[in-house]
């Protein structure tokens, strides 16, 4: 079993060019799976029938996991097998015939534009006219994410060769290595050549790195520091509630729809394989309706 679920990562790096955190996902489900398998005396993946999947949903359930991670545990289980009778290593997909356990899509949770330029204003407040060079990269670094509306990862991971600040884009690589460009608008323009202008050699003390956003060691800024870093921002403009680099995208889509952006354009932008992923962003968007109806038709509340 162990060299088939090392297979199976070597593939999902290799092959599929999926994300490092998206990999460590799949080996976490995974590995949690095959741990159930020991202790059932399971040591075969080819043993493993339909009744031994559900067995373990059923056992995920006992141990207080929900829907949502019930679903993400069975997809990391049927792309192993998928995989796995491809290379015919196991002779069936005991996951074919199970269903998804069911899941209220749970509706994003985004920031009003007060919220967003709040915190945007966060790294630069009170520094007058000699900002830090880390407050000068992570004002860039918001502005760019609201802007552009990328996932962390595609953030953090942003080359020089990407940008193109004359005609004000950038090229991303999202999930399996998709390319997309997605346009810059005129203050994320402003806050990268600042920051290109004044802070990253700065930050680098002599480094070499293509990476955009550097720390003092040459890499990229990680995902991790970035979260904290948005999550101090957050609290110093005074929103109480958790913010996370997601809640910035969510909220980039939100605004573009509630100022008419077309759906199919949205869907570009974020990079969504399925438009069914960026439709649940009109959903938001109908209660928003339904909140100016009601304030503003003369016979609503008759």
């Amino acid at each position: 079993m162990e060299n088939q679920f090392q297979l199976y990562l070597q593939y999902l790096q290799v092959e599929k060019g999926l994300a490092a955190h998206s990999i460590e996902s799949y080996k976490r489900d995974i590995r949690r799976f095959i741990n159930y398998l020991y202790a059932q005396e399971v040591a075969d993946l080819d043993k493993v029938v339909a009744s031994t999947v559900l067995d373990y949903l059923m056992h995920l359930t006992e141990e207080g996991l929900g829907a949502r991670s019930q679903a993400r545990a069975l997809v990391s289980i049927r792309g192993l097998f998928k995989f796995l009778v491809a290379e015919d290593m196991v002779m069936r997909n005991p996951c074919a015939t199970i269903e998804m356990p069911r899941q209220g899509r749970k509706l994003p949770d985004y920031l009003t534009l007060e919220e967003v330029e709040s915190i945007l204003a966060q790294p630069l407040a009170n520094s007058g006219d000699s900002p830090r060079p880390n407050k000068v990269r992570d004002a860039a670094m918001l502005e760019t994410l609201y802007a552009t509306g990328v996932r962390v990862s595609e953030l953090c991971n942003l080359r020089m060769s990407d940008l193109n600040l004359d005609v004000g884009y950038v090229v991303v690589f999202g999930k399996g290595s998709k390319e997309r460009v997605v346009p810059l608008g005129h203050m994320a323009v402003e806050r990268i050549r600042t920051y290109l202008r004044d802070a990253r050699d700065e930050i680098l003390k002599g480094a070499h790195s293509d990476v955009i956003f550097v720390t003092n060691r040459g890499g990229p800024l990680t995902r991790q520091a970035f979260w904290k870093n948005i999550r101090n921002y957050a609290r110093a403009s005074g929103i109480k509630r958790p913010i996370s680099p997601h809640k910035i995208r969510h909220s980039f889509a939100t605004h573009l729809l509630e100022r008419g952006a077309d759906l199919r354009a949205v869907q570009s932008l974020l990079g969504h394989a399925d438009i069914s992923t960026t439709q649940i962003y009109t959903h938001i968007n109908r209660s928003r309706l339904k909140e100016v109806y009601d304030r503003c038709h003369p016979r609503a509340h008759k």
